[in-house]
């Protein structure tokens, strides 16, 4: 059987992404993964269009690599992505014990800030912003950096949960807002009852 070189450099590129070959189509803006299924069949190879594509998302790729398979996969090899230790659990549930857990693997960020640690998102408050299941990239704040109208971890003394966080009415107060706004309110919390917050720095949904 004939060696499928272009496919199998695609998949590798694919892996280290940490996506499904449907969702790597999507994110680096193709309709459908069809495209990328007729090279995995041998019918296409890896055009110069959907190579400057997948440079284009993930630049710490070589181009040269990808149409042919001369030299290396990356670039550099310095650090040119981010390797985010990955905890398959709930993040609300088990943000707060995250110190003597054990990471199931690490996880490539590409082409991002670096972040503390990766957790599941398994709750539906905050809709389609977040879907339930979503893998969700950390970063550990301080409170006096928090940006109101971005996405946080907020873990208090009553309550651990995701929303975006929003100023409150009352001094000393944050209003946490839940993306499905029509089956979940607003929450507030106290300021000095925040012991821990975490900024979602990244995202991943899997289809």
């Amino acid at each position: 059987m004939h060696e499928n070189k272009n496919w199998q450099r695609l998949e590798a590129v694919i892996r280290w992404a940490n996506m499904s070959a449907n969702y790597f189509a999507h994110h680096i803006g193709l309709s459908r993964g069809e495209n990328l299924y007729q090279i995995k069949r041998g019918n296409n190879g890896i055009s110069l269009n959907l190579a400057d594509r997948i440079v284009k998302h993930f630049p710490a790729l070589n181009k040269l690599w990808l149409l042919t398979g001369e030299g290396e996969m990356l670039v550099e090899t310095g650090r040119p992505h981010c390797e985010v230790p990955f905890y398959r659990v709930d993040v609300e549930r088990s943000i707060g014990d995250v110190e003597s857990l054990e990471a199931e693997c690490k996880l490539a960020l590409p082409n991002s800030v670096q972040c503390d640690l990766a957790m599941v998102y398994m709750n539906d408050a905050m809709g389609r912003q977040v879907p339930n299941g979503t893998i969700v990239f950390l970063k550990e704040m301080p409170l006096a950096a928090v940006i109101p109208g971005k996405e946080y971890v907020v873990c208090g003394e009553r309550l651990t949960t995701l929303r975006v966080v929003r100023k409150a009415s009352h001094e000393g107060m944050l209003r946490l807002v839940a993306g499905d706004k029509k089956n979940f309110d607003d929450l507030e919390v106290a300021v000095d009852e925040i012991r821990r917050l975490y900024v979602v720095c990244a995202k991943l949904t899997i289809n």
